[in-house]
């Protein structure tokens, strides 16, 4: 009997030793970017060229590289780099004046940014125009970025001109943009979004791995502004990140990016606000979300796992970004379908009402006799109810991100525009300017 019991608890132990291997060398499989691992190759740090760091990371490598050629477009979006004037015609009107009215394209995949931003038809090379393009447009483009600024500083970076910057920018986004080389933690890059969390009294090093999943995609995907003479990189969030805020700090600033032609109105253009869209207290962002959760779901390459760098919009693959956490992903995807219709097509409601108002305005300084009190502030009206707009239009999800913000932005913005309009008529009481559907009358 004796026998029997040690026989028996050497074969426990037998057993249990065994499974605890196969566990470990599961364990060891799996390629969570903070794992301890014993690289092949040793990578500098801020290395730029991506191909480096794919040697010890092929599968995010490879995955990263399909950012190329992923080029879907979904219902009201996508990656084809298809032309937003074309599509909805009203804009050529609503950014009339400036470079955005003569080529507006929907992005392409990551590794395109570079090839797409030296395309763009609203570049101005030439270096003895006042008005030519700055390095700063650079900011976002390239992972040379992290190196260049730690070399000269960001505000050196921001004073050279596009064409000087040129010779030095060779690689597009990649790793470096989000890692750190060696430990491969994801980290702020972008000096201008360490400032403008320090701005708000935060510190992002004291940030869980589930926020950074979401803050290094504030290294671009945000609102920002070029500051002074210098076009030095700013995110207007030192009043709040929610767009009333935004507006307050613009106009404490006196900043506008041009003025509306015909009447004068001192206009700001929003660029791609993502990350304040989304952490306005959406309902992912409060349940603990994060854009890499999404848009970069975890995937299988035999017992490795890992997040799939192939970032792009999750009805392209809804059973891996969106089955997570939800059962019925063909419910997700309707249900997506009916915010995003709502969104667009309310957004066309007030990209008419913005034209009414600059209808109605332009015919009020044509005049020459409007009450200047009244002109002036449906001029205010007019640049905040666009900016509403713009924050909501230029945000990469109509509205999915954050649907309750974005209907009620559109709402207010709608609201404003439809003041400025009134106001307008008022200040040389012609009430034909309360017309409504000028847009047709306009194109």
């Amino acid at each position: 009997m004796k026998n029997y019991t040690t026989l028996t608890l050497v074969g426990l132990v037998i057993v249990l030793a065994v499974a605890l291997v196969g566990v470990l060398m599961y364990a060891q499989n799996q390629t969570s970017p903070e794992r301890a691992t014993q690289p092949l190759v040793e990578i500098a740090p801020m290395e730029p060229d991506s191909a480096k760091w794919g040697l010890n990371f092929p599968n995010q490598y490879d995955s990263l590289m399909k950012t190329k050629t992923n080029n879907v477009d979904t219902t009201y979006g996508g990656s084809s780099a298809f032309s937003w004037l074309e599509r909805d015609p009203r804009q050529k009107i609503l950014f009339a004046g400036m470079p955005f009215s003569k080529d507006y394209n929907d992005d392409r995949g990551h590794i395109n940014m570079l090839e797409d931003v030296r395309a763009t038809g609203r570049l101005n090379l030439d270096d003895s125009d006042p008005k030519h393009t700055p390095g700063t447009c650079y900011s976002c483009k390239s992972s040379d970025n992290p190196g260049l600024w730690a070399e000269m500083g960001m505000e050196e970076f921001d004073k050279m001109s596009f064409n000087e910057l040129t010779p030095h920018i060779n690689n597009s986004l990649g790793c470096a943009n989000c890692h750190e080389a060696g430990t491969m933690r994801l980290i702020v890059t972008n000096p201008a979004l360490e400032e403008a969390f320090k701005a708000q009294g935060k510190d992002w090093k004291t940030f869980s791995r589930q926020e950074m999943r979401t803050v290094v995609c504030a290294n671009c995907h945000v609102e920002y502004y070029f500051k002074g003479d210098g076009k030095y990189l700013t995110f207007p969030w030192e009043n709040g990140t929610d767009v009333e805020s935004m507006i307050k700090y613009y106009e404490e600033e006196g900043f506008k990016d041009w003025a509306y032609p015909d009447t004068d109105t001192p206009m700001l253009k929003a660029q791609h606000p993502e990350y304040e869209f989304f952490t306005q207290g959406s309902t992912h962002y409060n349940a603990g979300v994060s854009c890499a959760d999404c848009h970069m779901p975890y995937t299988r390459d035999g017992a490795a796992k890992y997040s799939s760098h192939d970032v792009h919009s999750p009805l392209l693959n809804p059973e891996e970004a969106c089955g997570q956490c939800h059962a019925d992903t063909n419910y997700v995807v309707e249900r997506v379908n009916i915010i995003q219709e709502q969104v667009a097509s309310t957004k066309i409601a007030t990209e008419d009402a913005i034209i009414d108002a600059v209808t109605a305005i332009k015919a009020a300084v044509a005049n020459g006799k409007a009450d200047a009190a009244l002109l002036d502030e449906a001029r205010k009206l007019h640049r905040e109810a666009q900016f509403m707009w713009d924050i909501v239009s230029a945000e990469n999800s109509t509205g999915f991100h954050n649907p309750e913000y974005a209907l009620k932005t559109l709402a207010e913005a709608t609201n404003r525009a439809r003041q400025a309009q009134m106001l307008a008529a008022q200040s040389i009481g012609d009430t034909s300017l309360l017309a409504t559907g000028s847009y047709y009358n306009v194109k």
